[in-house]
């Protein structure tokens, strides 16, 4: 079905509200970041923040673009959530010399010493309290990189 036609056709569709995909997913990314929720208040994280500094422990430094591009976040989200972690003295925001327009984004030796507190919240812990093993886990992030990658898509088109 052409994209015109289902966008269409869409708005006929009534299902209860427990049979739409779109709930089921709110329902478990809510659910998801109730379960960071106790241990990220204890790091002083939000969850978004959180995700910042996975990426910054996984990949070392990085431009504001790449950051924002890696984790789906648009700069008017990112800069305010950088900024407040720049003020809890966890990142430093850089500009370099050669291209003033890049900013880069660097953690602070308090950032990186966070890390080591973050150990209640590795993907085997999580994954268990999810109620997945590990080849399940692997499987549902596959298909939720899959639909990502589709919706995405169908946005553009």
């Amino acid at each position: 079905m052409a994209v015109r036609e289902y966008r269409a056709h869409a708005g006929s569709v009534t299902l209860p509200i427990e049979d739409r995909l779109c709930f089921s997913l709110y329902a478990a990314s809510r659910a998801v970041t109730a379960l960071y929720r106790p241990m990220l208040d204890e790091l002083d994280l939000t969850y978004p923040q959180y995700l910042v500094m996975v990426a910054l422990w996984d990949g070392g430094p990085a431009q504001v673009k790449d950051l924002g591009e890696a984790l789906s976040l648009d700069s008017g989200t990112l800069s305010p959530l950088l900024k407040r972690l720049e003020k809890a003295g966890l990142v430093r925001r850089e500009r370099r010399a050669e291209d003033e327009r890049t900013v880069w984004i660097t953690l602070t030796g308090d950032g990186a010493a966070l890390k080591d507190r973050t150990e209640p919240l590795v993907p085997d812990t999580v994954d268990q309290a999810m109620g997945l093993d590990a080849a399940q886990a692997r499987v549902l992030r596959e298909t939720l990189r899959g639909l990502t990658t589709s919706v995405t898509e169908f946005r553009r088109a």
